[in-house]
């Protein structure tokens, strides 16, 4: 149970950091400090987008429209901030 509890927790901390890059990344191609024409900076994004995806598609599917502002990834950080305080507080035995 230890470890199942050690590996949902790890889970949750690369999405975590995944959304926080994917913001930050999201906010520098928007101002144009990054190119999306650089490979590199091309292959990081997309990559982070189509793990991410599906994620913010299903929390998209019941938010309203709000134009010009995605709230998914704000809604999956405190999901997943929910989660792991849910498991901080019942398994902390463990």
């Amino acid at each position: 149970m230890v470890s199942l509890i050690q590996i949902i927790s790890a889970l949750l901390n690369i999405i975590t950091w995944l959304v926080i890059i994917d913001v930050v990344m999201s906010l520098l191609i928007q101002f144009r400090i990054l190119d999306q024409r650089n490979q590199i900076v091309s292959q990081i994004w997309l990559s982070i987008r189509n793990v991410l995806e599906p994620l913010y598609s299903r929390i998209r599917s019941f938010l309203p429209n709000t134009i010009g502002f995605d709230l998914a990834p704000a809604v999956l950080l405190f999901g997943i901030f929910a989660i792991q305080t849910i498991i901080r507080n019942n398994f902390n035995h463990y």
